[in-house]
C-alpha cells in the first residue's frame, strides 16, 4: 500500500462541526498491522561524565600550616545506559537521589551537548537529528514555568496557537484546547487563573497538569517528563501519571523520571528503569520486579511496594564496599536468561518517515506537516508559524498578563507622577537669571537621569520570565527574534504615556523654551530616552542571573552615565584617559538635546549688565556700585557695557558647557539608535545564553 503524501493527509482533516469546543474530528488510516509498533525510541551504551573540581587537604610539613589544592577528577553520570522506549508505554526511570535519573532524560531529550555525550540515541532504527526531534518531541521540566494571572484554558489556548499553524481554523485550535483540557481532567479549572504567591489559583496538581498540557498541546510522538509528580500528595501524583498513561496510550512515547512511586503509581507503568550511580541496576516490566530480586536472592515480602523494597535494598548496596556492581552484572546476565516480551527487543514495521506519515494521519503533528517525504527531517517545519504571527500572539499574551497586574503600572505611574510634581514645584518657573541658568542645568541633567532609574522595573520583567522562555524555545515554540520584538512592542505604550505624563508635568511648570514645538520635542527626547534605558536593562536582565545583581550594575553604571554626562564635568575638562566614557554615557545625548532645545535661541538673553556680578562675592553689592564697576570695565576694555548689554546668550551656555560636537536632532537619533543597539544585544544573550544544554 502506497503512502499518502502530507498534504493529502492535511486534506483529511475533518472540520469541527457543531460547537466550537467539541475535538476535531481526524481521518485514521489503517497502515500497519493492529499489534506492530509505529515507534520504537532505542538507546545503546550511553556514556556520560564530568570534570570536577575539588580541594584535597595536604598534611603540614615540618610543623607547618597544612595546604589545600584544587583537583580536578572525572565524575561519571551515565555508564553504558541501554534500553528502549515503545509506542504506547509509559516508561519510569527510578533511582536514588543523584542515581542519574535527570542526566538520562536529559540525554534522550537531545539536552547533553553531543561532545559530552556517547552512544547512540534512535527513533525506529534510525539517528535522530536535533531538528527533528525538536519539532516531534516536548519536554516537561520539574518545575511549574507557567504565566500567574492567565487562565488554564488560556494558559492552552496561547500555547496551541505557538504550536499549531495559521492554516488552521481559529475553531480547530479551540476544539484541540478544550479535548486537552478534558483528557488533563482540567475542566472544573478552566476558568481560574494559574496563580501564584499573591493571587490565590489552581491546585499543585492542576499546576503540574497545565505544564503537561501546553508541551502536548501538539500531540507529540514523544514525550519527556522530569519528575513530574514531584511535590504532590498522592492523589495529585497519580492523576497525573494516570494522565500520562492516556497520553502514552494516545500512541505517544512517555518517558519519566520519577523518586518513589506509590503501588497505585506501579501499577500504571509498563516499563522501569532502576539507575545507581549511572548504572543500570534493572530493566524489565514492573510485574518481574519480585522474580528478578528472588532469583538475585533478596525475595520482596507480601504486601511490601516493590519500589520501595528496590531502593532500600539499592541504597543498602551502595554502602557496602562492592557496591551495586553485583548486582549490575546480575540484572545483565538475568536479561539474557529470562527473556520475555518486555525483554525481547521490540520490531518497527515501518520506517522513521513512514512512521510518522503514519502518526500524522491519525492527528498527530497534524500541525506541521509538509508536503516532503523525501527526507525524514524537513517533514515538518522548524516553527509551525510565521514570525509575525508569533509576534501578536506572544504580544497579546503578555498584555492580558500585565492587564490583570495593574499594581505594577500604578506604582510606576505614581513614581513618575510623584517626582514630576517635585520637580515642578521645586524649579517652578525659573526665570532668565544667572542663578535661573544653573537651576536649569540641574534640573535638566536630574530629569533625564530619573527616566533612566526608573526604567530599572524592566529588570525583573525577564529575569522572572527567563525559564518560560528557555522551555518554549528550547522546542521550537516560537522564534527568540519574535519574542524580542513583542518585547519591544509590549513596553511601548507605557512608555509613551509615562513620558507624556512627566514631560507634560514639568515642560509649563517649569517654564522651558520654545512653545508647543519645543513641547514635541522635548516629549520626543524624553520618550527616546526612557526607550533607551529601558533597552538598557532589558538587556542587563538577559545577561544577569539573579534580580539583586542586576539592579547593583544598573544603578552603578547609571551613576556613572550620569558622572559622565557633561553636567558635573565639562567634556573638555575630563581626563583624556576617560573620554570614551563620556561618549558611552547614555545621559549625554539626551541631556545635550534638552539644553540645545532650551537655549537654541541666540537673542535671547541670560546675563544683562549687573547681573554679571550675582554668581560671584559682588552679587551682594548694591546695584549702584555695580554699575560703576560696569563703567570701570567699559573704560577698560573700551567697549560700552550698561545694566541692559546682553553679555551672555544662549549660545554662549551651550559653548561653556562644551555642547558643540551635535545638534539636537543627531543628539535624538544617537539616543534612540542606543535602544536600538540594546535590543540587538539582548537578542544575541537569548541567542547564546539560552542553549539549555549541558556541557
Amino acid at each position: 500500500m502506497s503512502l499518502p503524501t502530507f498534504a493529502q493527509l492535511l486534506n483529511n482533516m475533518g472540520d469541527v462541526t457543531g460547537d466550537e469546543t467539541e475535538t476535531p474530528v481526524h481521518q485514521v488510516l489503517t497502515m500497519q498491522p493492529q499489534n506492530s509498533i509505529p515507534f520504537l525510541l532505542s538507546f545503546s551504551n550511553l556514556t556520560y561524565s564530568v570534570r570536577v573540581r575539588r580541594k584535597v587537604a595536604f598534611p603540614a610539613i615540618y610543623g607547618g600550616r597544612a595546604e589545600e589544592a584544587p583537583v580536578t577528577r572525572t565524575k561519571v553520570l551515565l555508564h553504558d545506559i541501554s534500553g528502549e522506549a515503545r509506542d504506547g508505554e509509559l516508561l519510569a526511570v527510578l533511582g536514588a537521589s543523584g542515581s542519574g535519573k535527570s542526566t538520562l532524560i536529559d540525554a534522550l531529550a537531545n539536552r547533553i551537548a553531543k561532545e559530552s555525550l556517547k552512544g547512540e540515541v534512535k527513533l525506529n532504527g534510525e539517528k535522530l537529528h536535533t531538528k527533528l526531534l525538536k519539532v516531534i518531541s516536548a519536554y516537561v521540566m520539574q518545575d511549574d514555568l507557567l504565566y500567574p494571572m492567565l487562565t488554564v484554558e488560556e494558559t492552552l489556548m496561547f500555547s496551541a496557537q505557538f504550536r499549531l499553524p495559521r492554516t488552521l481554523s481559529k475553531s480547530k485550535k479551540k476544539g484541540r484546547v478544550q479535548a486537552l483540557i478534558d483528557q488533563l481532567g482540567l475542566r472544573n479549572a478552566a476558568k481560574t487563573i494559574i496563580g501564584d504567591e499573591g493571587h490565590r489559583g489552581v491546585s499543585g496538581g492542576e499546576r503540574r497538569r497545565v505544564s503537561i498540557g501546553i508541551d502536548i498541546i501538539h500531540d507529540p510522538i514523544i514525550l519527556f517528563l522530569d519528575e513530574p509528580t514531584s511535590g504532590l500528595d498522592s492523589t495529585s501524583a497519580f492523576m497525573v501519571v494516570k494522565v500520562l498513561q492516556r497520553i502514552a496510550q494516545s500512541g505517544s512515547i512517555v518517558i519519566m523520571s520519577i523518586h518513589q512511586p506509590s503501588n497505585r503509581i506501579l501499577g500504571l507503568l509498563d516499563r522501569l528503569i532502576f539507575l545507581s550511580h549511572g548504572q543500570t541496576v534493572y530493566s524489565d516490566s514492573p510485574l518481574n520486579l519480585p522474580q528478578f530480586f528472588a532469583d538475585f536472592g533478596h525475595p520482596i515480602p507480601e504486601n511490601e511496594n516493590r519500589t520501595e523494597f528496590a531502593l532500600d535494598l539499592i541504597r543498602e548496596l551502595e554502602d557496602s564496599p562492592d557496591g551495586t556492581n553485583n548486582l549490575v552484572e546480575f540484572n545483565r546476565k538475568w536479561k539474557n536468561t529470562n527473556r520475555n516480551s518486555a525483554t525481547t527487543p521490540a520490531r518497527y514495521d515501518l520506517s522513521l518517515k513512514e512512521a510518522i506519515s503514519a502518526s500524522i494521519s491519525r492527528g498527530k503533528l497534524v500541525s506541521g506537516a509538509t508536503n516532503n517525504a523525501a527526507n525524514p527531517t524537513v517533514m515538518v517545519p522548524t516553527f509551525a508559524n510565521p514570525i509575525w504571527t508569533e509576534i501578536a500572539v506572544l504580544s497579546k499574551r503578555s498584555f492580558t498578563n500585565s492587564w490583570r497586574m495593574p499594581e505594577i503600572f500604578f506604582v510606576r505611574f505614581s513614581a513618575v507622577m510623584v517626582t514630576g510634581f517635585i520637580l515642578a514645584t521645586i524649579f517652578w518657573r525659573l526665570d532668565n537669571s544667572p542663578k535661573g541658568i544653573w537651576e536649569r542645568l540641574g534640573f535638566i541633567a536630574f530629569a533625564v537621569s530619573t527616566t533612566y532609574y526608573i526604567c530599572t522595573e524592566a529588570l525583573p520583567v525577564f529575569i522572572q520570565e527567563r525559564y518560560i522562555f528557555m522551555r518554549e524555545t528550547a522546542y521550537n515554540a516560537y522564534r527568540r527574534s519574535s519574542y524580542c520584538i513583542s518585547h519591544a512592542l509590549v513596553s511601548l505604550p507605557g512608555l509613551i504615556f509615562l513620558s507624556l505624563l512627566f514631560v507634560a508635568l514639568t515642560f509649563w511648570a517649569v517654564g522651558l523654551d520654545g512653545g508647543a514645538s519645543g513641547f514635541l520635542f522635548y516629549f520626543c527626547v524624553f520618550l527616546a530616552s526612557i526607550w533607551a534605558g529601558n533597552s538598557f536593562v532589558t538587556f542587563l536582565s538577559g545577561v544577569v542571573p539573579h534580580v539583586m545583581i542586576g539592579y547593583i550594575i544598573v544603578v552603578a553604571l547609571l551613576g556613572y552615565f550620569l558622572l559622565f554626562s557633561g553636567f558635573y564635568m565639562n567634556r573638555d575638562r575630563i581626563p583624556s584617559y576617560w573620554i570614551w566614557f563620556h561618549y558611552l554615557s547614555l545621559v549625554k545625548y539626551p541631556y545635550e538635546a534638552v539644553l540645545l532645545n532650551e537655549f537654541k535661541d541666540p537673542t535671547k538673553c541670560f546675563v544683562r549688565g549687573v547681573q554679571l556680578f550675582d554668581n560671584s562675592q559682588l552679587g551682594d553689592l548694591p546695584n549702584s556700585i555695580k554699575e560703576k564697576l560696569l563703567e570701570n570695565i567699559s573704560e577698560t576694555l573700551n567697549v560700552t557695557i550698561t545694566s541692559s548689554t546682553c553679555l551672555t546668550s544662549g549660545a554662549d551656555i551651550l559653548v561653556q558647557q562644551g555642547i558643540t560636537q551635535l545638534n539636537k536632532w543627531n543628539c535624538l537619533w544617537v539616543t534612540i539608535a542606543w535602544g536600538f543597539f540594546f535590543r540587538i544585544l539582548f537578542y544575541f544573550s537569548l541567542l547564546l545564553g539560552s542553549k539549555n544544554k549541558r556541557r
